[in-house]
Formats: structure tokens, C-alpha cells, sequence
């Protein structure tokens, strides 16, 4: 885990030099750990973070800043300033009408298009509005923009590959997804040059090898795809319906819509699962912010010492004794002010209560983004399968089981990242020769399902929906 830094309120960034070294020594630890030699090595597949980019010189490699993160606040005023410009109620306008004269989805999108802090779009406007060294590059085609798999594929070919998958550039919000291209329209609209963006690739394909000074061998790369999708692809969610909930720094809700592209909205964005060949599959995501970022945080103030823990002191105590927890320590989608707080304090509040405060907060999000999937999306919903290192909290798994009264299978491995990853490079090598094969390797380690009725947790959740209300703006 490389270390955030934080230069500034609300900045979050990642050095590329420490996210380079510590990518290197991963590798050279797990193939060690394994008992292998990195001749022995078939393909290598790169799972990274989404929406985290950085822009660097084209001839020198010289990065011109740190990793923006996808966390990154920055961008909150031009966002602010952008959803409420009437150049965006115009477009609004202009799309509406010819959604309606052509009933076409790719028309549906951009007519409710609005900017949130997460998207790299706003962020990579700023670089070229701030960074006077990256504007001046780009006006002579020198200057390059890649999210982190970019960056490490880049570096791990010395210079010589340039290029993403589908799967990262769909989460980037500059790339349409309809046409499967760099969006000229909106970088245009945000002054972003076009010169700038790396050439899109199949998520699983040999994108070239590791320069053999690396690792002592050249080791092709067999698949570059985005965290998330990694994660569906490792889960088996290969079928229209099935769903994958991630739940990690942040969580993510994840709805395979087959052939089928559903427009932005409400809350969920159309992205690019995975491209094999002639097989591209969507997806349809809802995000929530913070929620091993606040568990961590819990941690790091001494709430409780092992995260191990926090299951049983939730589940100890009845309820949370009208304590609310509202995330917002990063970013929200829909409101980049959200005042993270606890509501409801008492001089009868003790730790567990806070700490089931938090995890409640989770849960309680979960139903809200289940709850909208089911009211906007037209696909039966299928399996449920969850992963990240909060699945392994058993009371926000049930809670959420018995909120959305779905059963939600947990697999053994809630690593699903590194093993979808591994699973593309594996079909583009040759070592799967289908997803059959690869569907007879999930292992399930628990299944959680409904055991209490909505109704019981009612008053807490109308609590909870009260205090995210005052936590606004």
C-alpha cells in the first residue's frame, strides 16, 4: 500500500516513484513467496486503481506532478461552478431534444450530464489551466496523460508501450463509451488537448514485454484492466444480471448489462467491463465514498485496536443508541461539501457505538445504491458476490443481506482484484482456454442470507437518512 500524500486540503496524491518501486518489489516478493523463477513466468496481468492519472513528458518521461488520486478534491470549485453554468443546462437542452427525436442512448447520457470530483476530467482541466510546464508540452504534442496502468506499463517497457484498456479508459469519464473513443466533444469543451491519450487496447491481449532489465527476463503483459472490472471479471460475474459488490477503500456496486450500454443516471455510470476480441461487455456501477477509509480512520484514533474486532462490538450492543455516522471524508458524487460527522451523541456513548455507527453507515448505503439499480436498471438481477476486505466483516454483510433480503456470497479469496487480472492474462496466454474452466475454480467461503426483516431496522435507517441530510452542503 503505497502512502497517501496530502500537500494540501482536500489534495490527495501518490508519488510515482514509490508506486513504481513498490509495484516491482510486489511482483518480486509474490513470484519469490510462490517458490517460482520469473523465467517460469507465462504473462503478467496489471490490475489497477481507476480514475487516478498523472501527466508526464513525452521524450523524457519526467513526470510534470505526483498521481492525482481519484479522491482528489481539487476540482470541487470548477465542479461546483461547471453544474451550474448555463452552458451545461444549454447541452442539457440541445441532448434532451435529440434523445427525443432519436430515441438513441448515446443522446440520453449528455442530457444530464453533470461533473463530480471524482472524475479525472475537471482534474486534468486543471492541470492544463495550473501546470504551466504540462500546457506548454501539449502544445507541441510532447505531453502524455495516463492512469496508473498506463504509467506502469510505460515504465515496465521502457518507454516503448503507450496504452490502456477499455475497462480504465471507460472509468475516466473523458471517454465515450457509446463510440469507444477519446471524447472529443467534452475535451473541447474543457480546453483538454486531444494529442494527449494513450491509444485503447483489449483488456486482455499481449500489449508487449517487460524490458528483461526489469526482472532478468522478458515477461510478456497479458492483460491491463481497472480495479473494479478486474474484481467482476475475478468474481464469475460473466452473465447480464449477475452482481459484484466490492467493498474497500470505497464501495462499489457493479451490475454486468451484457451487449446492453444503460446512459448515466442517477447515480450509476455506464463502463466498459472487459473487451476480448469481439466480446465487449458492459457494466453498470454505483459508487459509495469512504469505507475502509473510515474504518481505518476509526482505527488510527483508537476506536478499536484490530479491525478483526469490529464485527463484535457492533454486534455486543443492540443498537447504536441513536448515534449516526455520516461518511463524506474524501468526496461525494452528488456533493462534494458532504461534512463527514457523528449525529446523536450521548454521555451514554461508547465505542462500540460508534463503531457500529460506522458500519451501519455502510449498510445503510448499500441499500440505497441496491435500491436504485432495482428502481432504473430493466435486468433481472442474478447473483450477488462480494469482495474487498470489509466482505469480511460478517455484521455489515448480514445487515446488508437483511436490507436488501438478497443472499450474498462471499468467496474464499476477498482479494478478487489480482485474481481477475490473473484470470485475463491467463485466457490471452493460452493457460484457460475458456471462462467454463475458469467459473470451476471459485471457491465460496460463506453465504450470508436475509434473517430479519426490513421493517426492524426502520428507525434506525430513518435516523441515519435525517443526519446525511444535515450533513449537506
Amino acid at each position: 500500500q503505497v502512502e497517501y500524500l496530502y500537500p494540501r486540503a482536500g489534495w490527495v496524491e501518490l508519488d510515482p516513484e514509490a508506486l513504481w518501486n513498490q509495484f516491482v518489489g510486489v511482483i518480486k516478493e509474490a513470484v519469490q513467496a510462490a517458490g517460482l523463477h520469473m523465467r517460469q513466468i507465462a504473462g503478467l496481468g496489471i490490475s489497477t486503481q481507476r480514475a487516478t492519472f498523472i501527466t508526464w513528458h513525452k521524450r523524457t518521461g519526467k513526470p510534470f506532478h505526483n498521481f492525482i488520486s481519484w479522491q482528489d478534491l481539487r476540482s470541487a470549485e470548477l465542479v461546483n461552478s461547471w453544474n451550474k453554468s448555463f452552458l451545461l443546462k444549454v447541452i442539457h437542452v440541445i441532448f434532451t431534444v435529440l434523445h427525443f427525436l432519436t430515441g438513441s442512448d448515446r443522446y440520453l447520457a449528455p442530457s444530464f450530464l453533470t461533473f463530480s470530483t471524482h472524475q479525472t476530467s475537471l482534474k486534468l482541466s486543471w492541470v492544463f489551466k495550473n501546470i504551466h510546464e504540462a500546457e506548454e508540452a501539449a502544445k507541441k504534442n510532447d505531453c502524455c496523460f495516463g492512469t496508473v496502468d498506463t504509467w506502469l506499463l510505460y515504465r515496465l517497457t521502457k518507454g516503448s508501450v503507450f496504452a490502456t484498456d477499455y475497462s480504465n479508459a471507460s472509468a475516466t469519464g473523458i471517454f465515450e463509451p457509446f463510440m469507444k473513443c477519446w471524447n472529443p466533444t467534452l475535451c473541447k469543451l474543457l480546453s483538454i488537448p486531444m494529442s494527449i491519450y494513450p491509444p485503447v487496447k483489449d483488456t486482455s491481449f499481449n500489449f508487449g514485454s517487460v524490458d528483461s532489465e526489469i526482472f532478468g527476463v522478458p515477461i510478456p503483459i497479458m492483460a491491463v484492466v481497472a480495479d473494479q472490472q478486474s474484481a467482476m471479471f475475478g468474481e464469475c460475474c460473466f452473465h447480464p444480471g449477475d452482481v459484484k459488490l466490492t467493498m474497500g477503500t470505497g464501495g462499489f456496486w457493479n451490475v454486468n448489462t451484457g451487449e446492453h450500454l444503460f446512459a448515466s443516471q442517477m447515480g450509476l455510470y455506464p463502463l466498459i467491463g472487459w473487451k476480448i476480441g469481439e466480446e465487449v461487455v458492459y457494466l453498470t456501477e454505483g459508487c459509495i465514498s469512504d469505507i475502509g477509509t473510515a474504518i481505518k480512520w476509526a482505527q488510527d484514533i483508537h476506536l478499536f485496536t484490530n479491525v478483526d474486532e469490529t464485527a463484535e462490538m457492533a454486534q455486543n450492543i443492540v443498537d447504536s443508541q441513536g448515534v449516526c455516522f455520516v461518511p463524506g471524508f474524501q468526496l461525494s458524487v452528488n456533493d462534494p461539501y458532504l461534512c463527514a460527522s457523528f449525529m446523536g451523541l450521548k454521555p451514554s456513548t461508547t465505542r462500540n457505538h460508534l463503531v457500529r455507527a460506522i458500519l451501519e453507515s455502510v449498510a445503510f448505503r448499500n441499500k440505497q445504491i441496491y435500491d436504485i439499480i432495482v428502481k432504473k436498471l430493466r435486468i433481472p438481477l442474478q447473483t450477488i458476490r462480494a469482495d474487498g476486505g470489509v466482505s469480511n466483516n460478517s455484521f455489515v454483510m448480514q445487515m446488508t443481506s437483511d436490507l436488501i433480503n438478497k443472499k450474498i456470497e462471499k468467496p474464499a479469496n476477498a482479494d478478487m482484484s489480482s485474481l481477475g487480472a490473473a484470470f485475463l492474462a491467463g485466457l490471452a496466454s493460452g493457460f484457460w482456454t475458456d471462462k467454463e474452466q475458469l467459473k470451476k475454480l471459485r471457491r465460496i467461503e460463506a453465504v450470508f442470507e436475509p434473517q430479519k426483516d426490513l421493517e426492524e431496522y426502520r428507525p434506525a435507517m430513518d435516523t441515519w437518512l435525517q443526519a446525511m441530510k444535515r450533513s449537506l452542503h
